[in-house]
């Protein structure tokens, strides 16, 4: 049977047509094959480009913090970042706004990511009804259990000792912080000290876990097993057995008080630190000292499902409240490393990296860093860097 000429023409070009389409499929299903192997073997790749964006809970503190609040936003807004705030109040100092612990702690349930403020606890008896502070009780509402501060030289501030680069990690849910306390007899006060295997063991497991994951080295337990034999004893024996587990991480313990001086005459001996919950408090200002005091230290504190960045060092400087001098440095570096633990590290790291070279440079400088900049002239000159 002959084909006109025309005829023979529309039935090549429906051939080629179908040899294009199954090619193209071929060529999709190979890539598709490809990745769903590269993602067996090397696991899901970085978020660079999120769909969406993230809710995060912020609790904007007290004194001066609510003011650095508004820094992180400045920044994260500059720097693109895919996050929502979901801001709840809540202060101990100022109840009539404050959002209840409950849904507090539903908000950061739901999200698992809470930036945070200092909040301000009143001191001495009978400026509180309450024997455990707002700040206890999330804590062991949410089982806050590790607190870890992250104390490290900042290049181009200059500070007494230079290069230092220590992890504290603290038990935050017992110890001396139990609120256990009663007046037995009139002028005599009896307050107890809580110290479990338990979470003894587990706080020095997350030590040894993290020495692990960062490629830390050594861990030291914090202690007064000297004098609190059972208590401290307790905490240090479960210390030990739990370095066992981990031969290729180096242990060795330290007396509270020699830990103190050690610390201000030679602090490149010490990488990871993990001591129950008073001498986590003392080493942790103590140590912010070292790299230029409270502004520029971060913290993090760990559940097992939920984290909260906030400050290492707890101040709410409430005497600047106001004035436009706070560093905003220690909370851009949480928010920094919360965007980190988010998986949104392109976004933590541009952060981060920002604030080293303001800092670097020299030119834009807080008072507590030897300047004379404001903190949104700070912030200004982050978001500038960005």
């Amino acid at each position: 049977m002959a084909f006109s000429g025309a005829l023979k023409a529309n039935f090549f070009q429906c051939l080629k047509l179908s040899s294009d389409k199954v090619t193209r499929r071929s060529f999709q299903t190979a890539s598709s094959l490809n990745l769903i192997n590269s993602t067996k073997k090397h696991g899901p790749s970085p978020v660079s480009h999120p769909v969406g964006k993230q809710v995060v809970t912020m609790i904007p503190g007290d004194g001066v913090w609510p003011e650095l609040m508004h820094s992180v936003k400045d920044v994260c807004k500059q720097a693109g970042v895919p996050v929502v705030f979901d801001e709840k109040y809540i202060s101990e100092i100022q109840p009539q706004q404050n959002c209840s612990l409950e849904e507090f702690v539903d908000a950061v349930t739901k999200s698992t990511v809470c930036i945070k403020g200092i909040l301000q606890t009143p001191t001495g008896k009978g400026n509180t009804s309450e024997l455990e502070s707002l700040n206890m009780a999330m804590r062991k509402m949410l089982d806050l259990y590790a607190n870890v501060v992250l104390v490290k030289s900042l290049p181009g501030l200059r500070t007494r000792h230079k290069n230092i680069d220590i992890v504290v990690i603290r038990e935050q849910t017992e110890g001396e912080y139990s609120s256990l306390e009663h007046e037995s007899v009139a002028g005599v006060v009896e307050s107890l000290k809580i110290i479990t295997a338990a979470k003894s063991k587990r706080v020095a497991k997350f030590a040894f876990d993290y020495a692990t994951k960062h490629g830390r080295k050594k861990v030291t337990a914090i202690h007064k097993a000297n004098i609190m034999k059972l208590a401290d004893g307790l905490f240090l024996e479960s210390c030990k057995e739990v370095a066992k587990m981990y031969p290729l991480i180096e242990f060795d313990d330290m007396i509270i008080d020699n830990t103190c001086m050690q610390l201000v005459s030679n602090p490149y001996q010490f990488d990871v630190m993990v001591m129950p919950n008073l001498y986590g408090s003392i080493i942790d200002n103590l140590a912010a000292g070292l790299v230029g005091g409270a502004g520029v230290v971060p913290g993090e504190s760990y559940s097992s499902g939920v984290a909260i960045f906030e400050p290492g060092a707890r101040h709410s400087f409430a005497e600047a409240q106001g004035k436009n001098i706070a560093n905003p440095t220690a909370i851009l570096l949480c928010a920094a490393n919360m965007l980190k633990h988010m998986n949104l590290e392109r976004y933590g790291n541009r952060i981060e990296s920002a604030v080293y070279k303001v800092i670097k440079t020299g030119k834009v400088r807080t008072q507590d860093m030897g300047g004379y900049a404001t903190t949104n002239e700070f912030t200004n000159a982050v978001c500038k860097v960005l």
